[in-house]
Formats: structure tokens, sequence, C-alpha cells
């Protein structure tokens, strides 16, 4: 079974060369760490950042420069810094390739609920309603079940919806899952985890065809 760095890493492997990308906050954010080295990826942060690398080390931080979760960041030779409103406008006009968002919920028809869960204060929903209204390509990163172990791979979203029909492909602690017309298509496990694993964790419709092979990462 996979750790965040280990869902981030298996994520890094959908960023091709030349990609603009947009990272939302939590565990999305780590996939910076592990785009290989020969390929040129721009990183978007919709708070106005073009050209971000990965994390700082420890002690080399500058508070000024940070992401959309207000984390430290690093940027590459020729980033640009612009207002939130250009940031939107590369958003909206579909100059991103690939958006990588995590979830509280998601449903097997493409669904995605990741911004509020009612009766908890929120700040507001931030760019994940414009991302997911914009993006042709979007993956999210999420453990597979909440803390009481229910899955959150579902029939239909509970929590109230970011977006409709949207979400292409889906990376868990548990396995990789193409969104598609049947339902979630089982592509690849994790290390260690058997298919009736997944079955048992998944309470949307699963697609299971021939052997799932192990994921590489």
């Amino acid at each position: 079974m996979l750790d965040k760095n280990g869902i981030a890493k298996r994520i890094a492997k959908e960023v091709k060369d030349g990609y603009y990308v947009n990272l939302g906050i939590g565990i999305p954010t780590l996939v910076a760490n592990f785009v290989r080295d020969d390929i040129a990826v721009e990183f978007q942060s919709e708070n106005g950042v073009l050209g971000m690398g990965p994390f700082p080390f420890e002690g080399e931080e500058d508070a000024d420069v940070i992401n959309a979760g207000k984390q430290t960041i690093t940027t590459l030779d020729g980033a640009s810094f612009f207002d939130s409103a250009t940031s939107f406008a590369m958003i909206r006009g579909k100059h991103v390739d690939l958006t990588i968002l995590g979830a509280m919920e998601v449903a097997e028809n493409g669904d995605i609920a990741n911004w509020k869960i009612p009766g908890k204060m929120v700040k507001g929903m931030g760019g994940a309603m414009d991302l997911v209204a914009s993006a042709e390509n979007i993956i999210v990163a999420m453990m597979h079940t909440n803390r009481a172990g229910a899955s959150k791979l579902l029939p239909q979203c509970s929590l109230p919806l970011t977006g409709v029909g949207c979400v292409k492909k889906i990376v868990t602690n548990m396995a990789v899952l193409e969104v598609t017309a049947e339902g979630f298509l089982l592509l690849e496990r994790a290390p260690g985890v058997s298919v009736e694993e997944i079955k048992n964790a998944t309470a949307g419709k699963l697609i299971v065809n021939g052997d799932i092979p192990e994921m590489k990462l």
C-alpha cells in the first residue's frame, strides 16, 4: 500500500514533456518532487506562479514564495509571478494540460467533491471549481478510504459537488483507476494490495478485466 509520497510518485508518471500542470493542495503538491529530470514541465499555481520547482530544503525557505496552499516553494529558472486574474485566465482559457487535485469523494461517473463538509468551517472553494470546469484532463490523488475505513469511491457523492463528470483517472494508496461510462476501471494495484482488497474498499462499481498488474514506481 502506498503512502502520500508513493501516490505522488505514481502520478508523476502521468506528467508528459511540455505539459503545463496545475497542482491542487495536499498530496498533489508532492508531485513536483518526482517528475523526471529529462522532461520539461511547467507547474502553475492559481495564486499566480508559473514555473514552480520542488519544495525547498529546511532552512532555505522564502516565506514570500508560496503556492495556493500557502506552502513555501522553489521556482525554476524563467519562472514568472502574476495576479490571480491572469492565473485564472490561463485556467479558464484551457491553457493547462493536466490538473491534479485531491478529493474527499469521487463518484463512479467522475463527479468530484473536494471543498466542503457541511457543518465544518471552510474559507471558500478557492480555484477548485474553475479548475474542474476548464481542465481537459483531471487526475485525483486521494486515499481510497476515509479514517473510519469507509470508501471514498462511491456510486454517488454525498458531499457538495465541486464538478460533474470531470475526473479522468484516480490514484489512491491502493490502486490506479480510470473513470469510464461503466464505472471505475481498475488499471493497477499498489504493491502488496490484492484485487479483493480493492473490491472491498470500493463502494462504487468496480470493473476488473483479467489480471491486474502491480504498479511500478
